[in-house]
């Protein structure tokens, strides 16, 4: 098997993650969201669905009877202790359904040369052991905060800062510009990740 270059995108809430995603997309990278990843998992994992309720109760669940993420939300971003207790269910989920895709890819007649996804608590959990690259994204506070519905302070307590991962990343990049900018850091990236990938 040919296994793609697999590169990870990290950074803070409102850095521009998935859209930096989509830019390797339009670049010819294989992606996958690990928002999506976790869409999927509350609508398709049962024991996922029954942890949840039975940490939250049925005050979680939308008028459908699915996991309503507005209202985990509210529940997890005012409580840090729930907020870990999701996170510890959901990451290691999350990363399991991203490596089998990965594997997937591998295994096609004419796999692709890169593959993407972001992870916003790579270097917390310690995942950047499952990728050859990293691209850290971070943006001003004011362009982050007006990237957000949510007070950033709270939810980022626990995160390292953004100074590190920079230094951490194999690439980085201060998301302030237009999306023309970000779109040619891209190309930037595959291009390295690609000659990267010819010499595997």
């Amino acid at each position: 098997m040919r296994r793609p270059v697999a590169v990870a995108i990290t950074g803070g809430i409102g850095a521009g993650k998935s859209e930096t995603l989509r830019a390797f997309e339009r670049h010819g990278a294989a992606v996958v969201s690990s928002d999506e990843i976790v869409h999927r998992l509350l609508r398709e994992a049962a024991e996922v669905k029954a942890a949840i309720v039975g940490r939250f109760g049925e005050r979680v669940l939308g008028e459908d009877g699915e996991i309503d993420r507005g209202r985990v939300a509210e529940i997890v971003f005012s409580d840090r202790a729930e907020l870990a207790w999701l996170e510890g269910l959901l990451h290691p989920r999350v990363s399991a359904e991203y490596l089998r895709w990965r594997e997937e890819l591998a295994r096609l007649p004419d796999p692709p040369a890169v593959c993407v996804t972001e992870v916003p608590l790579l270097y917390e959990v310690g995942s950047e052991r499952h990728f050859d690259a990293v691209v850290a994204v971070t943006a001003s506070p004011e362009v982050r905060i007006s990237r957000t519905i949510r007070p950033l302070p709270d939810r980022e307590q626990r995160l390292i800062p953004d100074d590190e991962k920079l230094a951490r990343a194999d690439f980085a990049y201060v998301n302030d510009g237009t999306l023309e900018e970000l779109d040619d850091f891209v190309s930037e990236v595959m291009a390295e990740v690609r000659r990267r990938a010819a010499n595997l």
